[in-house]
């Protein structure tokens, strides 16, 4: 009775390939690098999130083995019964200080961080005032409270505005939006936000996930890029993107890191991070302090394949940063695209709805400090011989 009871997954299934949407895991044989083994197959790797190469920096390996020799494998308990350990607190400390604000506090998913932070401060009576492009955390983080949500267009300071004056009742207005957009690579107009944020009285958070370690003196996120240190009031971020490693955080006050404690529950019910994350993600701070140039390096190279890859003829939307969307339409087309492009050696994930508007279906390419020119030029070379094929050039 139960089998039969699950058959409805053999039709959902069956929805996903008859769309051209049914996917199965890319299996990565050996180390996350720029030229990497992907079910068995060599391919230039465009499909990381790895942008500086810091998961397999010395500096990083040396530091996760001599916390496990050191501390353990694991912490052993959720972080409010006996699972803070010194490390924890020592990352947490160096996270604020690289970050400007008072506090951190680091979660075990930049995810959770996400739904910690919402969860903490939202309550029923409260709004939230969202992009319509934040990333699916934030989505569903506002799912799990019980605040009024209002959504403005894309970036659109004028929806912004009228929200936000439409809105004057509500006590507690809280304004949340990504520092750069996953899937666009472009990047929020924060100087706008906060000045609307501080005209109305309202909360500025902005999720860093993809601006840590990419935009900022030494990677210290969009805030600091366009010089906004101490007027937003909410960071978050990953460790697991640019800093090589795993987990996410949330800066800002002492006091909302004290409430969270109390009050996030991915933190009160999940086991925290291993030692030898929380030893190997100090390591990737120093790394950014210490050698900038990775970071000049990411932006070099991302900066010479958005140029080849427009030269050529294909559409990259709105990028600013080193996401560069190939945007072709109808999520079977990106999916061919995808596929014919790893047959080919070159690994660019595909990406339609509900991830991306069906219309605006696309691969999605992430060009990282450690690619040489060389394989971006054969990933090029591949990217044009395909595009021809299918006649999206």
């Amino acid at each position: 009775m139960t089998q039969k009871a699950m058959d409805f997954i053999d039709d959902l299934l069956q929805a996903l390939k008859d769309k051209g949407l049914y996917r199965q895991f890319r299996v990565l044989e050996g180390e996350q690098l720029p030229l990497a083994k992907f079910d068995g197959r060599e391919v230039v790797n465009l499909s990381s999130n790895n942008y500086l190469g810091l998961n397999t920096h010395p500096r990083l390996r040396a530091a996760a083995i001599k916390a496990v020799e050191e501390l353990g494998a694991g912490s052993g308990a959720v972080r409010t019964i006996a699972g803070t350990m010194s490390i924890h607190e020592e990352l947490e400390r160096r996270l604020a200080e690289f970050k400007h604000t008072e506090a951190t506090l680091v979660l075990q998913s930049g995810f959770a961080a996400n739904q910690g932070v919402l969860g903490s401060i939202l309550e029923e009576g409260d709004l939230v005032i969202s992009d319509e492009l934040n990333h699916a955390s934030i989505i569903d983080g506002l799912r799990l409270t019980k605040a009024t949500r209002k959504i403005y267009p894309h970036s659109d300071m004028d929806g912004l505005k009228d929200v936000l004056e439409e809105s004057k009742d509500f006590k507690k207005k809280l304004i949340v939006t990504d520092g750069v957009f996953s899937m666009d690579g472009d990047i929020a107009p924060l100087p706008q936000i906060v000045e609307l944020a501080e005209q109305y009285e309202a909360i500025v958070m902005v999720d860093d996930a993809h601006s840590s370690g990419v935009l900022g003196k030494n990677g210290r996120g969009s805030i600091n890029h366009f010089g906004l240190d101490g007027r937003v009031d909410i960071q978050v971020g990953t460790l697991s993107k640019a800093m090589g490693v795993m987990g996410g955080y949330m800066a800002g006050s002492q006091r909302l890191r004290e409430l969270m404690i109390h009050r996030a529950r991915p933190l009160l019910f999940s086991t925290s991070h291993p030692p030898a994350v929380a030893a190997a993600c100090i390591a990737a701070i120093d790394v950014l302090l210490d050698e900038p140039e990775l970071i000049q390096k990411l932006w070099d190279n991302a900066a010479y394949f958005k140029d080849g890859l427009n030269k050529l003829g294909f559409n990259t939307g709105h990028s600013e940063t080193p996401i560069t969307p190939v945007i072709v339409g109808k999520g079977d087309l990106a999916m061919k695209l995808s596929d014919r492009l790893f047959a080919e050696g070159v690994f660019a994930q595909g990406i339609g709805y509900p991830t991306v508007p069906e219309a605006k279906s696309r691969v999605r390419t992430i060009v990282t400090a450690t690619h040489t020119k060389a394989m971006l030029d054969r990933a090029l070379e591949t990217f044009e011989k395909v595009g021809k094929e299918l006649a999206i050039i």
